[in-house]
């Protein structure tokens, strides 16, 4: 049986529709490319959640697709600030709760302001990190996005 993650039960809790699924973990691989194939899945519908610190705003999350790198000057514009940069990986686990390669939107140690990327709406599911590494979580964006009250921000 999968062993639920917090984000798993935070989503159960508000009774929203998702699937946990497995795959296999490699240290060496941790970056989305890796997990689209080990899930058989197009890299396009693997999302990325990627925290970053902005000059006026403070931490933002921006979840994008896995072929895809954060654009930061799109993301300082859409998030308000005149420049950010990614928050290094030392700072990720004490402000979000979580690590490289099983950080995800769901269930931070605080609701940041988080944009999803706009090709999520293409998907009736997408895959976002259930919290762990190993773990995803398939769940409908519109569903995410209501859940995280995250905004869509364009290509």
């Amino acid at each position: 049986m999968i062993q639920k993650t917090n984000a798993a039960r935070l989503l159960d809790a508000a009774g929203i529709a998702y699937s946990l699924v497995e795959y296999a973990v490699d240290e060496e691989h941790l970056e989305a490319s890796h997990v689209a194939e080990e899930l058989g899945e197009n890299i396009d519908r693997v999302f990325k959640t990627l925290v970053l610190r902005g000059d006026k705003s403070g931490p933002f999350v921006c979840v994008i697709p896995g072929s895809l790198e954060v654009d930061l000057k799109l993301a300082a514009r859409i998030s308000g600030n005149k420049n950010c940069e990614m928050l290094h990986v030392k700072e990720l686990l004490p402000l979000t709760g979580y690590i490289r390669g099983g950080c995800s939107p769901i269930g931070m140690k605080k609701q940041f302001p988080t944009f999803i990327h706009e090709s999520a709406l293409l998907y009736d599911t997408i895959y976002v990190s259930a919290g762990v590494r190993g773990m995803q979580i398939c769940i409908a964006p519109q569903d995410l996005i209501q859940f995280i009250d995250a905004k869509i921000y364009p290509i």
